[in-house]
């Protein structure tokens, strides 16, 4: 049986995200990298973290410590709120999104409008705006 995704896509993890992280396909849409980057942090993949992630604002010295603390918390959900322009023919798009997570027995959540634009025809995440 097919384990679902954790992005909420209620698709298989296989045929959604996963087969973005692992690179069997490119994210078509913003919307897409989002929900995949999400993924990875419930898998604390900081490579792809790092990857997806636009060369102008990566924080490659911070690898490490977003891999632990992906680690060290429970992740509950995405919930996307909004996204403006981010389809395939566009060049930047947003994506605003609640992501729910369990940290020290509390429940938390990263509330972010992120910014994700096209670099050499793929989309990455390039920053974002915490409310």
């Amino acid at each position: 049986m097919n384990k679902l995704c954790p992005c909420g896509s209620n698709l298989p993890a296989a045929e959604c995200c996963a087969a973005i992280i692992i690179g069997k396909r490119t994210a078509a849409t913003a919307l897409e990298l989002m929900r995949s980057r999400y993924t990875a942090f419930t898998l604390a993949n900081g490579s792809y973290l790092m990857q997806s992630h636009h060369s102008e604002t990566r924080p490659v010295k911070e690898r490490r410590s977003i891999e632990n603390w992906a680690r060290s918390v429970q992740w509950m959900g995405l919930v996307i709120l909004s996204t403006e322009a981010g389809e395939a023919p566009d060049q930047a798009g947003f994506v605003e999104f609640r992501a729910l997570y369990i940290e020290g027995g509390k429940m938390q959540q990263i509330h972010e409008k992120s910014l994700f634009k096209r670099e050499q025809g793929e989309w990455v995440y390039h920053s974002g705006i915490h409310n």
